[in-house]
């Protein structure tokens, strides 16, 4: 399923990005993608099951915002984005946890493998909390993405300032 979401109204910001180097342009584009999407986590923590008995790290305490991804969730996302070396990019979601795909969309019913080969499982109802997590905030999040998204652009703008600044004065 593809989700097509416009974001109005960035063309000043986007012309101060210009200024930057790549690395302050891309870092400040990461600080602000994670200080946006943190809101969003909060909510998966909240709609995401938490199991006791794991006393722990657990599905919940997955739940993370950042730049990295599990081993096979880079293999899969290298499959589908091998071209673009140049963007940003942000994770929100459930960490290296086998079960966390099988608790958002459930399982149908399967006979077992392994130590209870032949056995029937009854399958298990979905309990999605990424996706409503998305459904519910989304349009705040690119709200909060446009705020933030200024305020580390003029942030790193007035960084590039004060240091062509100090490179001056050493002349």
């Amino acid at each position: 399923m593809s989700v097509t979401v416009k974001v109005e109204g960035l063309r000043e910001l986007e012309r101060n990005l210009a200024g930057l180097t790549k690395a302050a342009g891309k870092g400040a584009l990461r600080r602000a993608l994670r200080t946006a999407a943190e809101p969003m986590a909060d909510i998966a923590r909240q709609l995401a099951p938490d199991d006791e008995s794991t006393g722990g790290y657990d599905l919940r305490e997955s739940i993370v915002v950042g730049t990295k991804l599990s081993r096979s969730q880079a293999r899969k996302h290298r499959k589908m984005f091998r071209d673009n070396r140049s963007s940003v990019e942000m994770f929100m979601g459930a960490g290296p946890l086998p079960q966390a795909i099988f608790v958002e969309f459930g399982t149908d019913p399967h006979i077992n493998k392994g130590k209870f080969a032949g056995s029937m499982h009854p399958g298990t109802p979905a309990r999605p909390f990424i996706r409503p997590a998305w459904d519910q905030d989304k349009m705040a999040m690119l709200e909060r993405l446009k705020v933030e998204l200024r305020k580390e652009i003029d942030k790193s703008v007035q960084r590039a300032i004060r240091k062509q600044a100090r490179q001056a004065a050493r002349r």
